[in-house]
């Protein structure tokens, strides 16, 4: 008596050959492809064309650029990637779609910033998330990050320091904005920044005392430039 009558051993036989060309067909496929695909440019004016489904649409958008985050179409210099590029004009369009998603702003600016190095992309895309959410600390820190070492403005990240600080980031960024307006010798920007610590009235004297004596420490350097040399 056979297990299975005729009928079901062709369909196991079909059912295998077509696995067997599946497989096939993905292994060609992975030899074959070239080494990048270039992601189709979603247009702004698409958002004026999702009927009333923005947020979704802006999801599956988003869905769309983490694939390729690290996707450069075209290079400026060896670790320079084209400004505002495709990633970019893609966050741009999902955070204009959906303004409240806070995700592309928690992430999409440091993957301009530091994986494909799209500087004024970033720059743009930190400063839209921080305008969108201006008390969330890990968003303007991220931001002053990114002012600080890829756009080589100090006050600038000073100033975005000193507004995480207030917003719930670690007390020590307050140290580092003081630190970094005293080396530059903005002095009266250290001072307002000691004002604005007081005014929080976080109840942290040593945290003062410290902010205090680094500032006093270098306005006696700048009176006494001989004596700073020794």
């Amino acid at each position: 008596m056979l297990l299975f009558d005729r009928k079901t051993l062709q369909q196991i036989l079909l059912f295998t050959i077509c696995l067997g060309l599946i497989w096939q067909s993905l292994s060609l496929l992975e030899t074959e492809r070239p080494r990048e695909i270039p992601p189709y440019a979603t247009p702004p004016d698409f958002q004026y064309f999702t009927f009333g489904m923005k947020e979704q649409a802006a999801d599956m958008l988003w869905l769309r650029a983490v694939q390729d985050f690290d996707y450069c179409e075209k290079s400026e210099s060896p670790h320079q990637c084209v400004r505002r590029g495709w990633l970019y004009n893609m966050l741009d369009l999902i955070t204009d779609m959906a303004p409240s998603f806070r995700m592309p702003y928690a992430v999409g600016g440091l993957a301009l910033s530091v994986l494909i190095s799209d500087t004024e992309g970033a720059t743009r895309f930190f400063e839209k998330g921080v305008h969108r959410f201006p008390h969330d600390w890990a968003i303007v820190s991220r931001a002053a990050y990114h002012a600080l070492y890829e756009e080589k403005d100090r006050p600038k990240a000073i100033r975005l320091l000193t507004q995480a600080a207030k917003e719930g980031a670690p007390k020590w960024y307050f140290l580092l904005a003081n630190r970094l307006a005293v080396e530059d010798g903005h002095l009266d920007l250290a001072e307002n920044l000691i004002s604005d610590v007081e005014a929080a009235n976080y109840g942290d004297d040593r945290l003062l005392q410290s902010l205090r004596e680094r500032v006093e420490r270098a306005r006696r350097q700048a009176d006494s430039p001989a004596d700073a040399r020794h």
